[in-house]
């Protein structure tokens, strides 16, 4: 298995090529003499290939086949009887990330138009704890499910509690790492940049319990999320793996040129992180400590899009997908030409179609892993389940909380 270009340390020299361009010749008044009707046919052809080339490789960026079944691997099929569905009011969606505070209640969970939600299980219901929304805010974001106001309103994407102090910490995607002290409703703004360079696509959060230390991603320097498909397409690679120390208030950069950089785990015994390049569909090591401290090893290779990343009670832990990448989604975005035709394509299209084709056969909606990166367990899913564009897995007390940046309720696994 190739593997990926390294993600480099911050003090690592960076290489630049120069490209020089030639200029274009201007066009002449004079209709050509000969071969117009042969380069006429031939344009033509080429618009017909390029298109279907264009179509091909959306279809092979979203389409999921069915997974095959290995006896190595535990198989939970998750069935839509079989699962219970806790919607939201005001029409608000995309419950990305999960957490339990301090005490075991919750989960709580950020949603479209900036808020964080608490469930009540005995009331049954849903309770606004905070937001990520200005106060100014508040009222015209509430309910909003409209990406192009997600700069104002805010985009809460991965959440965890301090168990020390039970403050909520927040990878907000516009308003950068937050934190919702207790008894407060509005969150605060703890950084916006690192080295100089403000986030644009704050993702994951994960925080070292002994000593508060928080960790999170930006995923982009360059694209939001509402343009998350770019960063994807273009091959971008800003993103960073930082840490944050509650009482310097400083924040450092442990990596940089990465691609999209999503969830973030910190392992048992504290020795190293582990996080989830999406792009590449790869899962890597980064060491905090020991005679590997300050480096990376790749420790697999994943056949979908990972999101977030949540430790199992029973061992290892769980990764969810956002779709499905097969060997013909490598093959197309190996092609610079092809990557520039789908960026001119509008977002919406591309996600409609995403839509479409991730409803098609069977699909793993997540994995769990081991520590050393292999697969142990899969949850899938039929063609035509509600539960689709998984974020992440919460597994506590014999059930699987699933999050997805895209639906409107909460699902529950029971297992």
């Amino acid at each position: 298995m190739p593997l990926p270009p390294p993600p480099r340390s911050p003090s690592t020299p960076r290489l630049y090529r120069i490209k020089r361009h030639t200029s274009l010749q201007k066009a002449t008044d004079q209709p050509p003499k000969t071969h117009w009707k042969d380069f006429s046919y031939f344009f033509m052809r080429t618009k017909i290939v390029l298109s279907i080339a264009v179509a091909a490789a959306i279809a092979a960026i979203f389409f999921s086949p069915i997974l095959k079944d290995d006896h190595n691997l535990t198989i939970i099929e998750s069935k839509d009887e079989d699962v219970e569905f806790i919607s939201f009011e005001d029409g608000v969606v995309g419950p990305e990330s999960i957490t339990f505070d301090p005490n075991g209640g919750g989960p709580y969970t950020g949603v479209s138009d900036g808020r964080i939600l608490k469930w009540e299980e005995k009331e049954h219901r849903w309770i606004e704890y905070a937001s990520t929304s200005p106060p100014e805010f508040l009222e015209k974001c509430k309910g909003s499910k409209d990406p192009s106001k997600e700069h104002e309103c805010g985009r809460p994407l991965g959440l965890k509690f301090s168990e020390k102090t039970g403050d909520l910490y927040i990878a907000d995607a516009y308003h950068g790492l937050m934190v919702v002290h207790p008894g407060e409703s509005v969150a605060r703004i703890i950084a916006v940049e690192a080295g100089g360079v403000p986030f644009r696509f704050t993702n994951g959060v994960e925080i070292d319990q002994d000593n508060d230390i928080v960790y999170f991603t930006d995923s982009s320097t360059q694209y939001h999320r509402r343009d998350f498909m770019s960063t994807i397409i273009s091959g971008d690679r800003t993103s960073r793996l930082m840490k944050y120390d509650p009482k310097t208030n400083q924040v450092e950069i442990l990596l940089d040129n990465l691609s999209f950089l999503n969830g973030v785990l910190l392992s048992q015994d504290r020795l190293y992180l582990i996080f989830a390049e999406t792009t590449n569909c790869n899962i890597f090591k980064y060491w905090l400590q020991g005679p590997k401290a300050k480096t990376v090893e790749m420790i697999t290779e994943l056949s979908g899009f990972p999101d977030n990343i949540k430790r199992s009670p029973r061992g290892g832990f769980w990764i969810g997908l956002h779709s499905k990448r097969t060997t013909l989604t490598k093959w197309a975005l190996s092609f610079s030409w092809i990557r520039k035709q789908l960026l001119k394509l509008p977002s919406d299209q591309v996600l409609s179609v995403s839509s479409i084709l991730n409803n098609i056969g069977k699909s793993a909606l997540a994995v769990r892993l081991t520590e050393e990166g292999d697969i142990v367990e899969v949850l899938r899913g039929d063609a035509g389940r509600k539960i689709r564009h998984v974020s992440e897995i919460v597994e506590r007390d014999g059930r699987l909380w699933v999050g997805s940046v895209v639906l409107p309720f909460l699902a529950v696994h029971h297992f």
